[in-house]
C-alpha cells in the first residue's frame, strides 16, 4: 500500500514539471477538455435529468402530513442535487466514461513500448501523457457538474408538472425558499477534488500497466474501482468538514 503511494506521488511529481515545449502540451489539454467536457455532456444530461425527477417524486411521495408545506419539495430536491446527486453521482459515472478510457490509452501505450520511446527520445512521458488529463478533468468536470445541476432541478420542474402532485408554483417557490450558499461551495470543492482522483488515479493504473491486452483492461478496472472508493472516501471528508 505504502509502495503504491510512493509511487503515485512521485508519478504526479513527474506530470508536473516544466513542460519541454508549452504548445505541445497546450493543444493536448485542448484535445483533453473536449474528450472529458463535450464528450461526456450527452450521458451527463441524460442521468440528471431522470435523477431531479426521480428525486422530486419520491420526495413527494413521502410527504403524507397536510401540516408540511408543499413547498419544502423544491427546498429538499434543490439541496441533495446540489449537495449529492450531481457532484458525487456525476462524478461516478464519469469514472466509468472517462477513467477506464484513460487508463486505457495509457496502459496500451504502455504495453506497446510508446511510453518508452517518448522517453528515449527524452520526452518527459508522465507530463505529456498525464498532466494534461488532470487539467482537463480538474477544469471541465466542475463545468460538467453545474450543467448537471442545471439539468436535476429541471427534471423536477418536468417531474411536477407530470405527476401534479405538487404544483409547479410550489416547486419553484421551494427552490429560492431558505438557499443557503454553503451548499454551492461545498458542490464546486467536491467536484474539484472528483476531477482530480479520476484523471490521477486511472492514469496511475494506467501508466503502470505491465503485461498485455489483458492487463490492459484489468488496470482500466482498477482505475475505476479505486477512483470509485476514493471519490466516496473523499465526499464523507469534504461533507463533514464543510457542513
Amino acid at each position: 500500500m505504502f509502495q503504491s503511494l510512493g509511487k503515485y506521488i512521485l508519478l504526479l511529481r513527474l506530470s508536473f514539471r516544466k513542460p519541454e515545449k508549452f504548445s505541445v502540451y497546450w493543444s493536448e489539454v485542448m484535445r483533453e477538455m473536449v474528450s472529458v467536457g463535450i464528450g461526456s455532456l450527452g450521458i451527463i444530461a441524460i442521468i440528471s435529468v431522470f435523477i431531479g425527477a426521480v428525486a422530486t417524486i419520491q420526495t413527494a411521495f413521502q410527504l403524507v402530513s397536510d401540516f408540511i408545506p408543499k413547498t419544502i419539495v423544491g427546498g429538499i430536491t434543490r439541496d441533495s442535487t446540489i449537495l449529492e446527486f450531481s457532484p458525487t453521482i456525476s462524478a461516478l459515472v464519469l469514472a466509468g466514461r472517462v477513467g477506464s478510457s484513460m487508463a486505457s490509452q495509457i496502459g496500451t501505450m504502455r504495453v506497446t513500448e510508446q511510453i518508452d520511446a517518448l522517453e528515449i527520445m527524452g520526452v518527459n512521458a508522465p507530463g505529456y501523457l498525464i498532466s494534461p488529463k488532470i487539467i482537463a478533468g480538474v477544469s471541465m468536470i466542475p463545468l460538467l457538474v453545474i450543467v448537471s445541476v442545471i439539468l436535476g432541478l429541471t427534471g423536477g420542474y418536468i417531474a411536477c408538472a407530470a405527476s401534479k402532485d405538487v404544483s409547479t408554483a410550489d416547486y419553484i417557490t421551494g427552490l429560492t425558499d431558505g438557499f443557503n450558499p454553503l451548499i454551492v461551495t461545498v458542490c464546486a470543492v467536491k467536484s474539484i477534488f472528483f476531477g482530480f482522483i479520476i484523471t490521477s488515479i486511472c492514469s496511475y493504473q494506467g501508466f503502470y500497466t505491465d503485461g498485455g491486452s489483458l492487463e490492459v483492461g484489468q488496470s482500466a478496472t482498477r482505475g475505476v474501482v479505486w477512483s470509485c472508493i476514493m471519490i466516496l472516501f473523499v465526499d464523507l471528508i469534504i461533507s463533514r468538514l464543510l457542513l
